[in-house]
């Protein structure tokens, strides 16, 4: 998962407000099937062999990989790799987010909505020559039901799955324990079953090397050094990339990535900070993009971490497990100055998880619960019992100063930017606060078993907000160690969790729209996770290169970061420009082909089936 776009405008797939989308009239359903085939593959690029075809796009990589094994990763920096290399059964195109064939060209639902058929096009092939078949899904989604090392990226995925068979090569039928809004066809990378089933242990399986794929890319080499090198998957179904391949060149941090590209050491730099974005809008050859950001900036707040078996784990501070406490520190922080300040201006106010690029799921409130009111904090404080000293800290009920730790990525200058701004806001309410940054992958390790107070997070998410919903369950705390489960900042409330189920298995939108607004509501008045702003998405290519890119989605979208391979996979070098593909920024839509997704009925009858949506995460 990643960050991006302007608003997508979604509608409910439904005849009439408020009623099941399964109710569509017959005669949409044939007005359909007319003018549109069923998730007919689209045809090969045609441009595959080009005189840019030895062009090695070059991006800045600012930010740790925590693994290139897609069972473990959850960091940005390594999720946006591995959507380059692996599929799902569904993707989402580069217009609007739409769903569209991915490594299945169709798929069908029965009346009940319980069993999914996906169909396997008998021609794809793995990166190696290999065939895909169905046999490979029926893998993937078995291994993780059945190793508990294997659930720490996509685990929560897989939780209504009942069973999973290839009945042929062609052919995976998806049985759930019950009815699901999302499509559960469309997050999970499916991996090839003849090389991974082959491995030991998949959980310790790094991927580094020669890896094997069914996406654009695949992963050539990686080392902290030189850092992650992909090539062109010659047997990608639309056709090879006009590039060669891809580079991620490491820097330390952005002000390094920056110089780079403007002396053309690379050719992409993203997560710009807004000085560094303003800074290169003029500058000859370069091309600066800001898309309407899919990414939440949060302070996470520690509620009192447990395992999953509810054992405490971290070194939290214990006042934060009184929800006032909590609530004081969310009321005390001003958001639209750090907008404001920080950001200047580049991004959207924040309600709650689901940015407002995604309207459908976007919590719409005018008036937050926890709002910025410094003097309803301290009043809040005084009446919990938090006395304050002499010295203007507040004492917590062991008498101890009331201090805390707030913990960021060095590799973020906003962090540090924004704790200097949070300090001294806390200290309004007697909270004395430091600050320390870290590694991005340090910040992960110590945020997931709990070792801190206060910290900057942030989550990129798809078209659909159930994965996102699913990190704040019971059921996605982690183990001691860490591993298992992946949570948000192990937040548990049964409450909560009903509103997820409800919303999970919900099909009418619009009481699914208004469940999703709910369970982000909750997570807000608990207090446990401040989101602070949507962040545009601030980055910059060299134009002098390569030909506008493939933004997702189409309009004011985001060129790194996408739902999808789009703008690498269509990228094209400027000795290629005179293509058509080139002038409207690569994309060609006669490639692809949005699905009808058909319920096959009792007595053979069919009705048009709503498209599903599902979600892709990615942690900061």
């Amino acid at each position: 998962m990643a960050f991006h776009e302007t608003t997508e405008k979604l509608t409910p797939h439904s005849g009439a407000k408020g009623k099941p989308r399964r109710r569509l009239a017959a005669a949409v359903l044939a007005v359909s099937l007319a003018m549109a085939p069923l998730a007919v593959a689209p045809a090969a690029n045609a441009a595959t062999e080009t005189p840019g075809t030895g062009t090695i796009l070059k991006l800045a990589l600012t930010g740790d990989i925590d693994s290139l094994n897609p069972f473990k990763a959850i960091l940005a920096s390594s999720t946006s790799i591995l959507g380059l290399e692996y599929q799902s059964l569904v993707a989402y195109g580069p217009k609007n987010n739409e769903e569209i064939p991915g490594m299945a060209d169709k798929w069908e639902t029965s009346p009940d909505g319980k069993v999914w058929t996906f169909h396997m096009p008998k021609d794809r092939k793995w990166s190696d020559g290999e065939p895909i078949t169905a046999k490979d899904a029926e893998w993937t989604f078995k291994a993780i039901q059945t190793n508990d090392a294997l659930k720490q990226a996509n685990g929560g995925l897989l939780e209504s799955v009942a069973s999973v068979q290839a009945t042929d090569d062609e052919t995976l039928i998806l049985t759930l324990n019950e009815p699901q809004a999302p499509n559960p066809g469309t997050q999970l990378p499916i991996m090839p079953a003849h090389i991974w089933s082959k491995v030991p242990d998949p959980a310790t399986f790094t991927n580094e090397k020669d890896s094997v794929g069914s996406g654009p890319f695949v992963i050539s080499n990686y080392d902290k050094t030189s850092g992650v090198t992909l090539k062109a998957n010659p047997n990608y179904w639309q056709g090879k990339a006009k590039i060669a391949g891809i580079t991620y060149v490491p820097y330390k941090n952005t002000d390094a990535a920056v110089q780079a590209l403007k002396t053309g050491e690379i050719d992409i730099v993203s997560s710009l900070t807004p000085a560094q974005y303003n800074a290169l809008k003029n500058v000859d050859g370069i091309t600066t993009n800001a898309g309407a950001g899919r990414r939440y900036q949060a302070i996470g707040i520690n509620p009192g971490t447990q395992t999953h078996d509810g054992t405490p784990m971290g070194d939290g501070n214990p006042a934060l497990h009184d929800l006032k406490v909590r609530q004081a520190i969310v009321m005390a922080i001003d958001n639209k100055t750090l907008l404001e300040k920080v950001m200047q201006g580049l991004g959207q106010p924040a309600t709650g998880e689901v940015p407002a690029a995604y309207p459908l799921y976007h919590w719409d409130t005018k008036d937050l619960p926890l709002k910025y009111n410094v003097t309803a904090a301290n009043a809040l404080l005084d009446e919990a019992g938090y006395a304050k000293g002499s010295d203007g800290i507040r004492v917590d009920k062991q008498g101890a100063p009331l201090k805390l730790r707030l913990m960021g990525r060095n590799t973020d200058p906003t962090h540090q930017q924004m704790a200097d701004y949070i300090k001294p806001w806390l200290k309004e309410i007697g909270i004395d606060v430091s600050t320390v940054m870290k590694s991005s992958a340090q910040v992960n390790d110590d945020s997931t078993v709990g070792n801190f107070d206060l910290y900057f997070t942030g989550w990129g998410m798809g078209p659909d907000p159930d994965f996102q919903l699913s990190i704040n369950t019971c059921a996605s705390r982690p183990n001691a160690d860490g591993t298992g489960a992946t949570s948000e900042n192990n937040f548990c409330d049964p409450a909560y969790d009903a509103i997820y189920k409800a919303q999970h298995v919900e099909l009418d939108q619009t009481k699914r729209s208004a469940l999703v607004s709910q369970a982000q509501e909750m997570i807000h008045k608990s207090a446990v996770n401040d989101v602070m702003y949507y962040a545009n998405s601030l980055e910059a290519y060299r134009s002098d290169k390569f030909a506008p890119f493939t933004t997702q989605p189409e309009l004011g979208g985001v060129i790194t970061s996408q739902n999808g391979p789009w703008s690498f996979y269509y990228a094209t070098p400027m000795a290629d420009v005179s293509s058509t593909n080139a002038t409207s920024g690569g994309f060609n839509a006669a490639f692809v082909v949005v699905p009808l997704v058909i319920v096959l009925l009792a007595g053979g009858g069919f009705v048009l089936y709503r498209r599903r949506r599902t979600t892709s995460d990615e942690r900061e």
